[in-house]
């Protein structure tokens, strides 16, 4: 069996965001393994015709300093549990950058949270979770923070 040495945890800054990350770092700290937090900011590059570029510049360059605010955050205050852990804010499509980044830290596990989307929701926005379990290049750990 391959031993985890890098676990890679995608977070989005929601509610469930402290759940995911206090499992996470549990997860790891058994298996003496490193986490690399990613949050995906995905912007949308069609809205710089609606907005013009320079407006749409602003907001996005305010949607990266707040996720890198928050990231920094994260690992601030779950630096003392969480040594050696790392944080990331990448743009893209959500799936991709996180299987992208999986890929990059040669990552031996994925640890994922649910949102619990049912029906019509799941239907039309998808699942990103079941999206990542299918394209991961590793194993991937799905995290219910309602159970």
């Amino acid at each position: 069996m391959q031993e985890i040495h890098q676990i890679i945890v995608p977070v989005d800054f929601s509610q469930i965001t402290a759940q995911l990350v206090d499992y996470s770092i549990y997860m790891a700290e058994n298996l003496s393994a490193t986490i690399h937090f990613v949050h995906v900011a995905e912007i949308n590059q069609g809205h710089d015709m609606l907005l013009g570029d320079s407006v749409f510049g602003d907001i996005k360059e305010k949607i990266i300093a707040d996720a890198e605010e928050r990231m920094a955050n994260l690992l601030e205050d779950n630096g003392e549990r969480c040594k050696g852990c790392t944080g990331k804010v990448v743009i893209g499509d959500t799936v991709d950058a996180i299987i992208d980044h999986a890929k990059n830290k040669k990552a031996d596990l994925i640890i994922i949270s649910t949102h619990g989307t049912k029906g019509v929701e799941k239907i039309l926005l998808g699942s990103v979770t079941e999206r990542v379990i299918k394209k991961a290049p590793c194993p991937t750990l799905s995290f219910n923070p309602y159970k």
